[in-house]
């Protein structure tokens, strides 16, 4: 049986308190593990980045606003 998110919805608001508890501090480690997976994944990407002198720096507001642009 496949459900939709409307459905899921209401299944959820007639679990008890502690079960909707459960339920939400499942999402939010879902939710900072996924987080987690995409900052690791950036960090990787700027490291291949930086060895292939792709990335550039600059303290001059103009030439980040170029770089940014």
């Amino acid at each position: 049986m496949q459900m939709n998110f409307n459905q899921l919805v209401n299944k959820i608001r007639n679990l008890s308190l502690d079960e909707k508890i459960a339920i939400k501090e499942i999402v939010e480690k879902s939710i900072i593990d996924e987080r987690r997976k995409e900052i690791y994944s950036n960090y990787l990407k700027s490291k291949q980045e930086l060895k292939q002198n792709k990335l550039k720096f600059s303290n001059n507001i103009s030439k980040l606003k170029k770089i940014l642009g």
